[in-house]
């Protein structure tokens, strides 16, 4: 496969947001499930929530938005919750981590639909706050309108059309009224993750025209690779969230369409909107991902068993921006696509040849030559306590004895390499947005100084869960310093 120097795919940008909501934690899937069936977990749930400071000064969450380098974490005492940073800033050089009540606020000003109803008091005090933020603007800030009385909250509420929103824990400034009385797709808790979506990948694609100098309206396609099902009754997961958030962005010229593949959709997004730029198709295009609000507390019986903070508590998203060789930003090698065949097999192993030593092999790399690979970049300290491992640590060491059976290094190095060629996990559990994607921005960064030369993002999808197939999948590519 030989493409001219300007049709080479680039990274040109990556941006990351994360929302602090710990009252959403109550609408998480797990959590609601539990709440449903003992009212008291409510309770326990509230009494492990952490404050938006500590959250702030959490190391994994100032990693994903920039503040730190992965490897950095190497150097913060464990357990990372018992060790705040000093001085954490909202606003990395990444992205930023913004506050539940500013975020109630974006989702009010993304509604289109009236269905986020906001306490007037509350609205006035967000108002000001929102017209500070960079991204924000007075159009914006009009959409947020006059609120409603506690009055008209309860009344929502107390029949059963909406579900409150908190603050604080037990402080209501807002409801969300369910789309359809009958339609379960149009109920309040599942419109409420699908506005949360479209707001947090809104939200970071804003970000991502500043940083990558590309405004909206040059922007001509949109990926969606969330794990949200948006529709009705009879289009359950008919999407399409690319669009939706491109409209709240600005990017009135762009069209899109959402990828759906579990874990696997951003790096298979990615992959794809390299494959669009260099057929010249599309010469700008931003690749997007909103939360994951099911996920919300998901492990949160291992965290308040052993009575640490419910970690579980951030929303996350992040955008992209592949465009066309501008001589500096590092180039995808669509020559040095893995992808895992139907005919594979989903052993650990068969899925780790066809996305690790097979590309590398298709462009004569030893699987030293990759200076890191960012694979499922799970926070371990929110896996480990319910029994589900350090994820990054397992595959890494996977990778590694791949290269001692190639004969690349020895056994004995196994762990060297593991430290070496990956890094600690730091990533929220939310879903898609945990599998290779958080080191993005880091990678880009580290090539530009000249400090990385190549790097590998790889990630596995589950689709066995949805109970259609017993298969799993997996996508990876090589990025790589541009050498123009």
């Amino acid at each position: 496969m030989h493409f001219q120097t300007q049709q080479l795919p680039v990274i040109r940008a990556t941006r990351y947001l994360l929302v602090h909501a710990p009252d959403l934690v109550r609408y998480g899937s797990k959590p609601s499930r539990e709440i449903e069936r003992n009212a008291a977990q409510l309770d326990l749930i509230n009494s492990h929530l952490r404050s938006y400071e500590e959250a702030l000064a959490y190391a994994p969450n100032q990693v994903y938005v920039g503040g730190l380098y992965p490897d950095d974490l190497k150097s913060v005492a464990v357990p990372w919750f018992g060790h705040a940073l000093e001085n954490p800033a909202r606003h990395g050089e990444f992205g930023e981590i913004m506050p539940e009540d500013e975020f109630y606020g974006v989702l009010r000003i993304g509604d289109s639909f009236d269905m986020v109803w906001l306490e007037e008091n509350f609205t006035a005090e967000i108002r000001t706050r929102l017209a500070a933020h960079p991204l924000l603007t007075a159009e914006d800030l009009k959409k947020l309108g006059d609120g409603k009385s506690l009055g008209q909250l309860n009344e929502q509420i107390k029949k059963g059309a909406a579900i409150p929103l908190y603050l604080n824990k037990h402080r209501l400034v807002g409801c969300f009224l369910h789309g359809h009385d009958e339609d379960p797709a149009l109920s309040a808790t599942r419109l409420l993750e699908n506005l949360a979506c479209k707001v947090i990948a809104a939200l970071s694609l804003r970000n991502l025209n500043v940083a990558s100098g590309i405004p909206a309206q040059a922007v001509d396609f949109i990926l969606g690779c969330g794990e949200e099902a948006i529709g009705d009754r009879y289009n359950p997961g008919g999407g399409n969230l690319a669009k939706a958030a491109g409209e709240m962005a600005g990017c009135v010229a762009a069209s899109g369409v959402d990828i759906k593949d579990f874990c696997c959709a951003p790096v298979q997004a990615l992959t794809m909107a390299g494959g669009l730029v260099a057929s010249g198709l599309h010469s700008n295009i931003a690749v997007v991902a909103g939360c994951s609000l099911a996920k919300l507390g998901m492990k949160y019986e291992g965290h308040v068993r052993k009575d640490m903070p419910i970690l579980e508590d951030v929303l996350a998203g992040f955008a992209s921006m592949v465009g066309v060789n501008d001589g500096q930003s590092p180039v995808i090698r669509l020559d040095a696509i893995g992808r895992h065949n139907i005919g594979a097999g989903s052993s650990q192993q068969s899925i780790m040849e066809k996305l690790v030593t097979e590309p590398l092999t298709k462009i004569g790399w030893k699987l030293c030559d990759v200076d890191k690979y960012a694979t499922e970049l799970h926070n371990p300290e929110v896996t480990e306590p319910s029994g589900s491992g350090n994820v990054p640590k397992t595959n890494y060491r996977m990778i590694a004895a791949m290269a001692a059976i190639r004969g690349e290094i020895s056994r004995p190095d196994l762990d060297v390499f593991a430290d070496t060629h990956g890094m600690p996990g730091f990533s929220p559990t939310q879903g898609h947005i945990a599998s290779a994607i958080p080191f993005l921005a880091h990678a880009q960064k580290k090539m530009a100084s000249g400090e990385m030369s190549s790097a590998m993002f790889l990630a596995k999808g589950s689709l066995f869960l949805g109970r259609v197939t017993q298969m799993s999948d997996g996508v990876s590519f090589v990025l790589e310093k541009n050498r123009a």
